[in-house]
């Protein structure tokens, strides 16, 4: 495959963003792997790199709450391909488990908004222009059932003791998602736009012990969407490729 994928957030080596990476490289994908610290894009990318993936990688260090290193990172894209396929909008952060609402850390809750939300947000404005450039331009937000209103487990009305300005802020980004997507079917763009719940995954030591799926079968539902045909739905939310309740 020929297509040229940026993945957000590839910061830890058991995250989901070194699995998305891992999986579309193996597909023949040339990455773009980015971490708010130079360094670790670096070790991560080296890392696949000896596995022999089929797709190049590349690396970029991204902030996505910074507007000049997503201004830098589309220079980048731009002079080196002139377009870009795929944006994994996989950064974000979380808080303390079973943080209410009600005694909420303000200031931390405005944080996990500012990386959730404002910066995919931004994200998706700055590399739009490059997607619209693509035969098949697609964009999946990383989110989860934390943030719907249907999911009988992790839902809203759940009782899920799940942070309550992480539930928030994937809410927010299930509605960035339809809207965004919308804005897309509007113009007549082949821009694809989706929100994908991988599961609570083993992203931490002890993880799977307690129950979480392995990594590689979160990121196989994220690398789905990235990879959905032109006739492929858009403004939606799935998990292992199947519609997710809103």
């Amino acid at each position: 495959m020929d297509f040229i994928a940026l993945v957000t957030g590839v910061g830890r080596r058991m995250g989901l963003g070194i699995e998305v990476c891992r999986q579309l490289a193996m597909k023949g994908c040339t990455v773009i792997l980015t971490a708010r610290r130079g360094a670790d894009a670096e070790a991560h990318a080296a890392l696949l790199r000896s596995e022999n993936v089929l797709g190049a990688v590349h690396t970029l260090q991204l902030d996505i709450t910074q507007t000049d290193h997503i201004r830098s990172a589309v220079h980048w894209v731009d002079r080196t391909f002139g377009r870009l396929d795929i944006l994994i909008n996989n950064a974000g952060i979380s808080g303390p488990y079973a943080e209410q609402t009600s005694t909420a850390d303000l200031d931390w809750a405005r944080q996990i908004l500012e990386v959730n939300l404002w910066g995919t947000w931004q994200m998706c404005q700055a590399f739009l222009p490059l997607l619209r450039r693509s035969r098949r331009g697609r964009i999946v937000n990383v989110s989860s059932g934390a943030g719907s209103f249907g999911d009988p487990r992790y839902g809203l009305n759940s009782g899920n003791q799940i942070n309550a300005a992480y539930a928030i802020s994937k809410a927010a980004l299930n509605a960035l998602t339809v809207r965004l997507a919308l804005d897309e079917r509007r113009l007549g763009t082949p821009v694809l736009v989706n929100a994908v719940c991988p599961g609570w995954v083993a992203t931490y030591e002890g993880a799977a012990q307690q129950g979480a799926r392995p990594v590689a079968d979160g990121a196989a539902g994220i690398v789905w969407a990235a990879l959905l045909p032109p006739e492929g739905p858009t403004g939606q939310f799935f998990r292992d490729g199947k519609p997710m309740p809103w």
